[in-house]
């Protein structure tokens, strides 16, 4: 539970050498800048005004890289919560945002107290992937309209129906705005051939600010966008709100999805950072780092916030290795919006949408999805799912769906690998060579004195769920005249109660064809469950033996003892 940054000031010797400080610094400044129309748009898509972005930026973005477990993440709001916080503020006032915000960021604090956050392990590589491809897409999709100069006023949020909108547009090109844009991606691409200290995205900003301020171009800028945006922070006047109990039970559940949904964009874009860096973050300290942040946020009047993948992929591209870069991006943030905010309303939005064009490319990982559609079917279905629900519906959606079909896959994968061999003297046995060991030549041989009504069944694998039909399917082809079967479970680690209810299926089939079942080498989890359950005692201990070999000697002398009975009576008929 130790902040990112307290890690890296305390070995700043070897973490911030070789000018790492100077690109940290740099690649802050370039974050910021593209933060600020971001931030503004954002905020005014949720329903507040423009500056409630800027602030969010500034304080959570700062709490975020102070006390983050992540060495690159960039906090701030999102696209994600637009919706949430839109329906928030309509149904219970700013105040009532306000109020769940702080809600959620209690709750975030609560899940890495509680090391929630290493649920994100489990998250399979196909869909960071395939959840990265999406986002990609979606943010260059966002970039059509301004990189473009359509002057579309109100895009859509749906993935078709923006597109759509743009190609019924596209003959409405603004040509300075499509050369400045272009101009500014040319200087990004090639300027590392000339200097790769100096990022290329902060060269394209500075020179496609000069050319339109010089030459008086008709492209549309920050300013022009936005207008004048207010520069005061101050601390939010509870005294102003009205929020009773009733009310506070109903942003209860809004704060949840504020808190998971904020969770999981964050450790989403943690993961994805990590594989950008070569790095681990610590996401339980994430998540607190999360919870403060919100919490700040709401204090000084912003709105949710959370890690984002597009600006904290702007600055990795850009040479941010330390949390050093988030906080530089929320003091020029505040710099910007209490000082130089005259000068940054003079910046191109074209090429703002520019640099966000080359981030998305760089998001993509084109050459991943191409490596994993040469892997499995079951990988291939788990990506291109998690893309598409990403580009079509929103993340949450995406992860969720992804995550059921990886999961449910992987279900099929363990229980395919699930072996049920009949092993017996008539059965083909693997030849054994020199190198076998002695128990297996003596299991050879012992197996090959089975009697003739007896028929050993060997269990490889986990019995689970997944596993439970084919199991009973298998068992189920018992058809032959067989007096003693004997379940062979050394290669069996657990069991669970779908497994055991069709084991016990399978015990009552064998009862009712007068079959005696035996089991052997039960695992120490699988016979915990059957004497739990009394299934034990219900059938018997002398059913249940450490060894196959004992096993196969009871079931031999079954078999003698009834072929003698047999005799006998034959005898006393004659």
């Amino acid at each position: 539970m130790k902040p990112k940054l307290f890690s890296i000031l305390k070995h700043a010797d070897t973490e911030l050498r070789g000018g790492q400080l100077t690109k940290d610094i740099i690649s802050g400044i370039i974050v910021a800048i593209i933060a600020l129309p971001l931030s503004v748009a954002l905020a005014i898509s949720s329903g507040v005004t423009p500056d409630k972005g800027l602030v969010t930026a500034i304080i959570a973005g700062f709490l975020i890289s102070f006390l983050g477990g992540s060495r690159v993440q960039i906090g701030g709001p999102t696209g994600a919560f637009v919706i949430i916080v839109y329906g928030i503020i309509e149904q219970y006032g700013v105040s009532g945002l306000t109020i769940a915000t702080i809600m959620a960021g209690i709750f975030m604090i609560f899940f890495g107290l509680m090391k929630f956050g290493s649920i994100i392990k489990y998250v399979p590589y196909p869909t960071t992937t395939g959840f990265t491809a999406g986002i990609a897409v979606t943010l260059l999709s966002t970039q059509v309209n301004d990189f473009f100069g359509l002057g579309i006023k109100n895009v859509p949020s749906e993935f078709f129906e923006k597109w759509g909108l743009y190609l019924n547009n596209f003959s409405h090109i603004h040509m300075p705005t499509f050369l400045v844009g272009l101009f500014s991606i040319l200087i990004i691409v090639f300027w590392p051939r000339i200097n790769k200290t100096i990022p290329g995205s902060l060269i394209a900003l500075i020179a496609s600010t000069v050319i339109v301020a010089v030459f008086d171009l008709p492209v549309e800028t920050i300013g022009s966008r936005f207008g004048e945006i207010s520069s005061n922070i101050s601390f939010i006047d509870f005294g102003s709100f009205q929020i009773s109990i009733p009310v506070l039970k109903d942003l209860i559940r809004p704060a949840m999805t504020i808190a998971f949904l904020a969770s999981i964009e964050s450790l989403l874009s943690a993961v994805v950072a990590d594989g950008m860096i070569g790095k681990k973050h610590n996401s339980n300290m994430e998540l607190i780092a999360q919870g403060v942040a919100n919490i700040g946020s709401a204090l000084f009047g912003g709105i949710p916030a959370t890690g984002a993948i597009a600006r904290t992929a702007a600055n990795i591209k850009n040479g941010g290795r330390t949390p050093i870069a988030g906080i530089v991006h929320a003091l020029v943030l505040l710099l910007i919006m209490k000082i130089f905010m005259p000068l940054a309303s003079l910046v191109p939005m074209t090429s703002l949408a520019a640099i966000l064009v080359v981030v998305a490319y760089n998001m993509s990982e084109w050459r991943a999805c191409k490596a994993l559609l040469k892997s499995t079917k079951s990988d291939i279905a788990v990506l291109a799912s998690t893309f598409l629900f990403t580009v079509i519906f929103d993340l949450v959606v995406a992860i969720e769906i992804g995550m059921v079909i990886a999961m449910f896959l992987f279900v099929k994968r363990m229980a395919d690998s699930i072996l049920i061999s009949e092993v017996n003297s008539t059965s083909s046995l693997t030849t054994l060579t020199t190198e076998d060991d002695e128990e297996s030549y003596q299991e050879h041989d012992l197996h090959k004195n089975l009697k003739k009504e007896v028929f050993l069944y060997e269990i490889n694998g986990p019995l689970f769920f997944g596993a439970a039909n084919k199991f009973l399917d298998v068992m189920n082809e018992i058809d032959r005249k067989s007096s003693v079967i004997i379940l062979k479970m050394k290669n069996v680690p657990n069991m669970d109660a779908t497994a055991f209810d069709a084991l016990k299926r399978i015990q009552t089939r064998c009862r009712q064809k007068h079959i005696l079942l035996l089991y052997a080498e039960i695992n120490e989890q699988p016979m915990k469950l059957l004497n739990n359950t009394g299934f034990v005692s219900l059938n018997g201990e002398d059913r249940f033996f450490s060894t196959t070999e004992d096993a196969i000697r009871k079931a031999n002398e079954i078999i003698e003892c009834k072929q003698t009975s047999r005799n006998l009576r034959g005898i006393g008929n004659k």
